[in-house]
């Protein structure tokens, strides 16, 4: 009896793998021959996506900063990519002349600096707090207008130092720039001003002279006559006849396209100088000329100061 039961359970079993296996072959079969999804979109109306792979963005390189031109000490005149050129005035303020050339500059919306004498500040601050408030820029040009070059140590430092106090006390100002008077100056006390002081030195590239020559049509004359773009141009507002100049110097010079800014504004215009390459045509060093000894360097005197008016 119990053979009987396990036979019938054995047969039971193969019937049902046979069935199994019928039935997954039937399926794999209708796998195979079931349509892709774009037909299977085709056959319902459905849209067809299209699906793509990720591909990483390149990353944008940074832009390299570029260098900015580092500081001189010193600057006689500026290389400018435009037509900027800084008009300056020293010894002042003058208690008549100054106002006269503010009404001037103020007329025609010029912008100048004022190099002024510490003592002169002392006795018409609100001379120099008119010429901050009209947008001009106040520059130190020492206490009492000493040769520097002949000073001790400790009265450099005084003329200097009592000057910014002056001018500070005036107008609120700091000052940044310094030009000595008659231009007599060194390398060891431009580097004390740059460094002790943090002056920026602020020479000039044009001198009508006018401190020698009173002569209106004469300033007016060197002045527009030797102006080029970058100048600094140098003048006094102490003198009568350098004050009478002035109109027409500003009409002429802007009438040729200049553009009056203040030695800061041009100091912050200031190019390096374009690469200078040798001339075609011109020919080429020698090698005896290359292989030359270079000359001894004799250190430069101290720049000779200008006569006084």
């Amino acid at each position: 009896m119990k053979m009987k039961i396990w036979s019938f359970a054995a047969l039971a079993f193969s019937v049902a793998i046979v069935h199994f296996t019928a039935a997954s072959l039937a399926a794999k079969a209708q796998l195979q021959t079931r349509p892709s999804i774009a037909a299977e979109a085709a056959i319902t109306g459905l849209p067809t996506i299209v699906t793509t792979p990720l591909v990483e963005p390149t990353p944008t390189p940074e832009p390299t900063p570029t260098a900015l031109p580092q500081k001189k000490a010193t600057y006689k005149k500026c290389h400018v990519a435009g037509s900027e050129i800084a008009m300056t005035f020293d010894d002042g303020p003058h208690p008549k002349l100054t106002p006269m050339l503010l009404d001037i500059l103020k007329e025609r919306g010029i912008k100048a600096t004022f190099f002024l004498v510490g003592k002169n500040t002392a006795d018409y601050p609100e001379i120099a707090q008119r010429i901050v408030a009209e947008g001009h820029e106040v520059a130190n040009h020492t206490w009492a207008h000493p040769q520097l070059t002949k000073l001790s140590p400790v009265a450099l430092k005084k003329e200097i130092a009592d000057t910014n106090a002056a001018i500070y006390q005036a107008t609120g100002i700091q000052t940044t720039l310094m030009r000595p008077p008659y231009g007599a100056i060194n390398a060891s006390i431009t580097k004390r001003l740059n460094e002790e002081f943090g002056l920026t030195i602020a020479m000039w590239s044009v001198d009508p002279l006018d401190w020698k020559i009173r002569n209106a049509e004469h300033v007016t004359k060197l002045i527009t006559e030797n102006t080029t773009p970058g100048a600094i141009i140098l003048a006094h507002d102490i003198h009568p006849t350098t004050v009478q100049a002035m109109p027409a110097v500003f009409d002429t010079l802007s009438a040729k396209g200049y553009k009056f800014v203040t030695v800061s504004e041009l100091i912050a215009l200031d190019l390096p100088e374009p690469i200078r390459g040798t001339p075609a045509g011109t020919p080429a060093a020698t090698p005896a000329a290359a292989t030359a000894p270079a000359a001894a360097i004799t250190p430069a005197a101290a720049t000779a100061p200008r006569a006084t008016p």
